[in-house]
């Protein structure tokens, strides 16, 4: 199937991508006394606290900045984007399973689970993120123009992201061990990426592995972005959008050949 009969397939079920996703978001908060409401309350929590003790509390500092807030901008600049990375690709690697029942019940495109997971996390995403923004403005931090860069960082680390699912969710149907083990490289994966820490802090035999991790030019864009105020070197983003591409286009093929055999796995 064509990349254009696939969009077409989306474009006819797209009611039923829509209503999957708001029945997901309701499902989240049902029975919760505040509802949607905690949709802003946990990520403000979570913004508020990384900038008391991270800013106030152990006045951390990054090299060659002097703002009180730039390591907590750096911080959630790492976090929140990796985030939206690690619910994508995990909620990938089980949709397939998860909806087991659906899929042998009801004859749908298959390809509409991870356009509902992707549609989910950036639901997730932009909340926290939005009000993440709003904190850059109230607090002066706000990065100018460069901010606009942020929408193609973002969109090469959704296709990246998708890809590395797809075949994850593929596989998983067919060795549960994959889930498994990517939740354990998952934990490795984050600590060899630049969220936390600035990469200049790693010794030089280190920090030239970084050209190897995928995730590393994509989290450290979105920090020269939001920290420096200065737009990404585009170089860097190169290897990794191509080789998101890559994993797109394995993904799928891997889902036009195995879609049958899933079923029957299932």
């Amino acid at each position: 199937m064509s990349a254009l009969a696939l969009l077409g397939n989306l474009n006819n079920y797209r009611g039923f991508v829509l209503s999957s996703v708001q029945r997901e978001f309701q499902l989240k908060y049902r029975n919760s006394l505040l509802g949607a409401l905690w949709t802003v309350l946990s990520p403000l929590a979570m913004i508020v606290v990384y900038t008391v003790v991270f800013a106030q509390v152990m006045h951390s500092r990054l090299p060659g900045t002097s703002s009180t807030f730039a390591y907590s901008i750096y911080l959630c600049a790492g976090v929140l984007t990796w985030g939206l990375f690690a619910e994508i690709t995990g909620r990938a690697q089980t949709m397939f399973l998860e909806h087991a029942g659906l899929i042998k019940k009801i004859n749908f495109p298959r390809i509409c689970l991870p356009v509902i997971v992707v549609t989910n996390a950036l639901i997730n995403f932009g909340i926290i993120f939005g009000l993440f923004t709003g904190f850059l403005v109230i607090s002066g931090n706000f990065p100018g123009w460069p901010f606009l860069a942020l929408i193609p960082v973002l969109l090469v680390q959704i296709v990246f992201s998708i890809g590395l699912g797809l075949i994850l969710g593929v596989l998983n149907v067919f060795f549960r061990d994959v889930a498994q083990f990517y939740t354990i490289a998952l934990q490795f994966w984050f600590w060899f990426t630049p969220v936390v820490y600035p990469s200049t802090v790693l010794p030089p035999s280190v920090a030239d592995l970084l050209v190897w991790n995928p995730m590393a030019p994509l989290i450290m864009s979105y920090q020269r972005i939001l920290v420096n105020g200065l737009w990404p070197e585009w170089a860097t983003l190169l290897p990794v959008t191509l080789l998101a591409l890559v994993l797109c286009l394995l993904g799928l093929k891997l889902f036009r050949k195995r879609g049958g055999e899933m079923v029957d796995e299932l």
